[in-house]
């Protein structure tokens, strides 16, 4: 069985890649997940969920 891990997107990036990382993750479109975190970052909250996510999630490797 393959270990599955969360990494930044290297090739599905609009600023650091943490949308398209979580999009290739899930398995679902990163342009979903991206008009989701628009809307959380409204709250002021998602954009420092955001930061805090580049951060700590790793680029692939690949």
């Amino acid at each position: 069985m393959m270990d599955k891990r969360l990494y930044r997107s290297r090739g599905n990036r609009m600023l650091c890649g943490v949308c398209g990382g979580i999009g290739e993750y899930f398995n679902i479109d990163p342009t979903l997940i991206r008009l989701g975190w628009v809307i959380f970052g409204l709250t002021g909250t998602g954009i420092l969920a955001y930061i805090i996510a580049a951060v700590i999630v790793p680029e692939s490797p690949l």
